[in-house]
């Protein structure tokens, strides 16, 4: 007798860069603080000033991880070295949370101003999977997610909602390990397993996360075309929800899982 095919149960999202777009406002708020460091610092030491490039250094550095991981990430690429300190540091201390109370403090003064921008599509694409009994959940790095959901009005869209405060709780790792994603999961159904389920990313930490989680399809969402996150995990890219639905999505899924 044969196995009955596997069935997508569950899809896990990330936020920022596949249902909302605030790269902007992130990547404006990470370049201050950066830029705020290392003018101080290079004042301080006589070195020269060697700002924060949004081009090179965010992509790379600190998309999709949380706060901590992404500065330590980009100031040990630039060789520099400084206490961690504690969450009790002031906004802009010479520290990693220092630095990390800044960049939330900025980034909440940025969306106020900027805004969210939301793709209507990827609404409709999740919204059509929920429509298909596929249980839809968020998973995010940023403190900031439920905010940023209310902003948008978009918080009915999702049964789960993982971000930086729970991950803080839980003790998750950040990505690329797939901590985030499995709570998700585990929160919308104690019983799915990653191989009945789908990540939907556009970091390739997020993609690489996915892949290391076990998931039965890792979509990613290659919004500037860089083709870099097929080769570190994703099994199917694209670079916009405009001509993806969620008829498509389960069947690609349905021909994944069963030629596993």
């Amino acid at each position: 007798m044969m196995a009955e095919p596997r069935r997508l149960k569950a899809v896990i999202f990330d936020l920022d860069g596949v249902i909302t777009f605030t790269a902007r406002v992130h990547a404006a708020a990470w370049k201050e603080v950066f830029d705020e460091f290392l003018r101080n610092r290079s004042d301080q030491l006589g070195e020269s000033f060697h700002p924060f490039d949004i081009d090179a250094d965010y992509n790379v550095y600190v998309d999709g991880k949380p706060r901590i991981d992404g500065i330590t990430s980009f100031l040990s690429a630039r060789h520099i070295d400084i206490p961690m300190g504690s969450r009790a540091d002031s906004p802009g201390s010479a520290t990693v949370w220092g630095l990390a109370t800044r960049k939330n403090e900025l980034f909440r003064l940025k969306l106020r101003s900027l805004g969210v921008d939301v793709d209507r599509e990827a609404v409709r694409f999740v919204r059509e999977l929920r429509s298909l009994g596929v249980s839809t959940g968020l998973a995010s790095s940023s403190k900031n997610a439920r905010l940023i959901l209310e902003n948008a009005g978009l918080q009915s869209l999702f049964g789960a909602v993982v971000d930086g405060i729970v991950s803080e709780s839980l003790n998750l790792r950040g990505k690329p390990e797939p901590d985030i994603f499995i709570q998700s999961l585990k929160e919308l159904n104690p019983h799915a397993q990653p191989r009945n389920a789908a990540v939907v990313e556009d970091a390739i930490s997020g993609v690489e996360a996915g892949k290391k989680g076990g998931f039965g399809l890792v979509l990613g969402v290659d919004r500037q075309n860089s083709g870099k996150l097929q080769g570190h995990g994703a099994d199917w890219v694209i670079r916009s929800f405009d001509d993806v639905t969620a008829e498509q999505f389960i069947d690609v899924f349905a021909s994944r899982a069963k030629a596993a």
